[in-house]
């Protein structure tokens, strides 16, 4: 890992599980499994997730705060966003979206599900490359 890249909840292990809706390497570290899930994801330079949806009959969602490096946020129809630390995304249920690094910088964001009844995440396509390295220019 790159000696400037700052990450104080630790990197966790390889995020093996869930390595079929990335690309690119991520890294997982549990921080709260009692009540509301709390995890710290740190993504390698040009790491992201699939398209995804946070379901949920009643309630959930997730909130994502940027806590170091560069990051993207893109809901679908939208514009990415640039993710900074210190940044805050909320994400509604049913929202269909994806989140990385860009593709010159690792990034670390904490990942907050909101309770909700069947609460589940819908995974999807993989983000387009061409895309992908479009938002990085």
């Amino acid at each position: 890992m790159k000696k400037e890249f700052d990450n104080i909840f630790g990197i966790g292990n390889k995020n093996d599980a869930y390595a079929k809706f990335f690309i690119g390497q991520s890294y997982l570290n549990m921080l709260n499994l009692e009540g509301v899930t709390v995890a710290n994801v740190t993504f390698e330079p040009g790491c992201r997730n699939n398209w995804h949806i946070h379901q949920a009959s009643q309630g959930g969602g997730q909130i994502l705060l940027a806590v170091s490096g560069i990051g993207i946020y893109q809901e679908w129809n939208e514009s990415p966003r640039i993710l900074k630390p210190g940044d805050v995304v909320y994400i509604k249920p049913g929202v269909k979206h994806w989140h990385g690094a860009s593709l010159n910088s690792w990034f670390a964001h904490i990942a907050i599900e909101i309770p909700g009844e069947n609460a589940s995440t819908k995974w999807l396509e993989a983000v387009n490359n061409e895309d992908y390295v479009k938002v990085n220019q």
